[in-house]
């Protein structure tokens, strides 16, 4: 719920109840109502981040923040396969990495989800960009309806046609931001801001296709890549123009043979050991810069 809902449901709140007793038709009886009674109200300290998921590991902002993305959720299952969801798949898959990636220390790590709740596609960008993440990685499953032999990974990028439309949107609602990939924008004329914009995007172009080529290097004789491993796609969870991000498309559930690699323990360690080590050398390469 975004803070300005939550305002307006704490000053709507009484009106409706009133109103609602007077449409039943009911009263409720005051003995005595003077100017001793004081109404107040709770409001958000100023400043505060709401609905941000909560960010585990050192608490030093020093420290590279990665926020891991379970695809779907909720009432959104994702692709099915034999008696198992993409949604449940892939939590199992997220939680398995983040805990990889905490222990060994040195990573803060958020989840845009912990359980089966439901977040729209443009929200998991946003929390990356509102943490200020370092990386976001999404992770999913496909599925392959009537071709079984369909195996194997995939990791995609956004596509270039995508990243200049990203950009463009951005730019375009950059006045309800203050800061892209660390610089102020406020009060800068709109052409300051698309440059900047453009350039963070060429940025975090290059340093996201950098991470998908470690995930491919790192997974070679350890992970089941799709011969088509490298892909570009105009996917809405990677538009955000100063975040570094990847979708992750561990396997198809509707092979059994990927299937139960993506739900065995074995399999779920083999993903998260590899994916650290791959998030862990980018992180490295990039502070160096």
């Amino acid at each position: 719920m975004t803070l300005r809902l939550q305002l307006w449901m704490i000053f709507l709140a009484p009106v409706l109840l009133v109103a609602g007793l007077f449409a039943l038709g009911l009263t409720v009886p005051v003995p005595h109502l003077g100017r001793d009674y004081v109404l107040r109200l709770v409001l958000p300290d100023a400043g505060q981040p709401v609905d941000l998921p909560k960010v585990y590991g050192p608490q030093d902002n020093s420290r590279p923040l990665v926020v891991i993305d379970a695809g779907h959720g909720g009432r959104d299952p994702g692709a099915s396969g034999a008696a198992i969801r993409e949604k449940t798949v892939v939590l199992g898959l997220a939680q398995s990495l983040k805990e990889a990636l905490l222990a060994n220390g040195g990573v803060r790590v958020a989840m845009t989800r912990e359980d089966d709740s439901f977040l729209v596609l443009e929200e998991r960008p946003e929390i990356a960009r509102r943490l200020r993440a370092d990386l976001l990685v999404s992770i999913h499953a496909d599925s392959a309806a009537g071709a079984s032999g369909v195996s194997g990974a995939s990791i995609y990028t956004l596509s270039q046609q995508a990243s200049s439309e990203a950009a463009a949107r951005f730019a375009a609602r950059e006045n309800r931001v203050d800061r892209v990939n660390g610089i102020g924008v406020d009060g800068r004329s709109q052409e300051v801001v698309d440059i900047l914009v453009e350039l963070a995007q060429r940025r975090v172009q290059g340093a996201s296709a950098e991470l998908a080529s470690l995930i491919e290097r790192e997974g070679q004789g350890k992970l089941q890549f799709h011969p088509q491993a490298r892909r570009s796609a105009p996917l809405a969870v990677l538009r955000a123009p100063d975040v570094p991000a990847v979708l992750y498309e561990a396997g198809f559930i509707t092979n059994p043979e990927d299937a139960e690699r993506l739900t065995s323990a074995e399999g779920r360690e083999q993903f998260a050991s590899t994916m650290a080590r791959a998030i862990r050398i980018f992180l490295a390469r990039r502070s160096g810069e």
